[in-house]
């Protein structure tokens, strides 16, 4: 088996920054090189002051002081990181089409295959290639065709090692993964490179929590496991709209049906919707590939997931409407949280963009609030829906920095994200400076009904009777 002792990695974003940054840590030996041709993000990775990096995540700016210059280096140097490592992680973005065949489904794969010539035109000796960002299944062998017919005629061996990684939590799952999937070819080489790959994480984690499959396995099983927890997700959201018709609580079904050892307590906390770059991404995937084969039963299945969770947050959105109402015109509506979970500063598909989005077209006036999220991404991420102009977005919509003062005047606050410090304002001193009637839409369930309503809030929580 052969050693490795220098590894780059193309992509320095999410999952690229984290898991680098781990097996830097982790196995001092091995000289790890993160690469990006983005200048900015590379020079926000090498920034002294380690609150500026580009990706928040809890435990991560102690890893990067330990091993950056030591170790661990970030550079745009995507070339000279190619020619000198004998293992090359593609941890690339690979976003849903937004054009031609399969558009709005299928998994767009330019920055692969654009990796895929580089690598084949810089590599001068045998490399081992390994997939990290989330692609669909037959991908491994479109960058191993790539690599075969224009490289320098060296051998690559392809794998696939998914990322399981949950955000907010990164540093922890990298540390103590339940699970490492390596997918590559049956073949001596092939098992030899899976060996090889295995071995370092073998540096922190036991043996048997390392699963060798074949590639096809491995792409599809990192699709499958994102689809059946947003499955999840979207389940108990579809509930939660029952029990709000009804007197049920939403929190006394999760946790009764939790309680089943069959089906296990995770991912039943109802909420505004999933977001993230994985879930709604790996379900259309999923949805195009079913239907690439024909199988159109198992695509409008699959599909279901993103329609119920496209409605809870429409549902939401509309609620404030009604409630106020049935006009938000000239409202002012605080949001606490952008992000589209706590302890990350990730916003892709978050459920705020879409509540936003809706509040908007009604002429509300909206005041967001983020303890991580910076003003730029948020105009970035209303403009990226081009329902109007980057003016119409900021005229209405004002980024700030104190939620207490932001609260002034209010007509109704909305919680987008669980962040925990919301839990501990002075809701007395908000309530005293909103309009009355003052009213709090709890999209994630985190405060506490009981303490809002005594101090004479109108509360509404998702999966209740109001």
């Amino acid at each position: 088996m052969k050693k490795i002792n220098k590894i780059c990695c193309i992509g320095a974003g999410y999952v690229g920054g984290p898991t680098m940054s781990v097996i830097a840590h982790k196995c001092p030996e091995i000289q790890v090189t993160v690469v990006d041709i983005n200048a900015d993000r590379i020079n926000a990775w090498n920034d002294k002051n380690l609150d500026n990096l580009p990706v928040y995540e809890p435990g991560l700016k102690e890893i990067i002081a330990e091993t950056r210059n030591k170790n661990l280096f970030f550079s745009t140097e995507v070339d000279k990181a190619i020619d000198e490592a004998e293992m090359i992680f593609i941890s690339v973005n690979t976003p849903t089409k937004t054009y031609g065949k399969g558009k709005g489904q299928a998994a767009d794969l330019k920055f692969i295959e654009l990796c895929a010539r580089n690598i084949a035109k810089v590599a001068k000796d045998d490399k081992i290639v390994v997939e990290k960002s989330t692609l669909p299944v037959r991908t491994a062998q479109a960058i191993k065709n790539i690599l075969d017919n224009t490289g320098n005629h060296v051998n690559f061996e392809i794998l696939s090692n998914p990322e399981f990684l949950a955000e907010g939590t990164a540093i922890n799952d990298l540390l103590h993964a339940d699970r490492v999937l390596i997918g590559g070819d049956e073949t001596e080489e092939g098992e030899a490179a899976k060996e090889a790959l295995s071995a370092i994480y073998e540096h922190w984690l036991p043996k048997e929590n390392i699963l060798k499959t074949n590639i096809w396995s491995s792409e599809l099983s990192k699709l499958v496991a994102n689809a059946f927890l947003a499955q999840r997700i979207s389940s108990i959201n579809s509930i939660s709209a029952l029990c709000e018709k009804t007197d049920a609580n939403v929190q006394e079904v999760s946790k009764a049906i939790g309680l089943d050892s069959r089906i296990g307590s995770k991912f039943l906390n109802a909420s505004v919707g999933f977001g993230g770059s994985c879930f709604q991404k790996d379900i259309l995937n999923l949805v195009y590939i079913a239907k690439s084969y024909g199988l159109h039963e198992v695509a409008d299945y699959w599909e279901q997931v993103i329609i119920m969770n496209d409605y809870q947050k429409s549902r939401f959105a509309n609620n404030i409407i009604s409630t106020l109402y049935n006009t938000v015109s000239g409202k002012k509506i605080v949001f606490y949280g952008w992000a589209f979970k706590k302890d990350t500063n990730d916003t892709r598909e978050s459920a705020a963009i879409y509540v936003a989005d809706a509040l908007l077209e009604e002429q509300a006036e909206i005041v967001i609030y983020d303890p991580k999220v910076s003003a730029e991404r948020i105009y970035a991420d209303l403009d990226y829906l081009n329902t109007r102009s980057e003016e119409e977005n900021r005229k209405p919509v004002t980024v700030v920095k104190d939620p207490i003062e932001a609260s002034k005047d209010a007509h109704a606050i909305a919680i987008l994200t669980e962040w925990d410090e919301f839990k501990d304002y002075n809701w007395e001193t908000i309530f005293k400076q909103m309009l009355k009637p003052a009213f709090v839409f709890d999209g994630r369930r985190i405060l506490d009904k009981d303490k809002l309503n005594s101090l004479g809030f109108n509360y509404y929580r998702i999966g209740e009777n109001a």
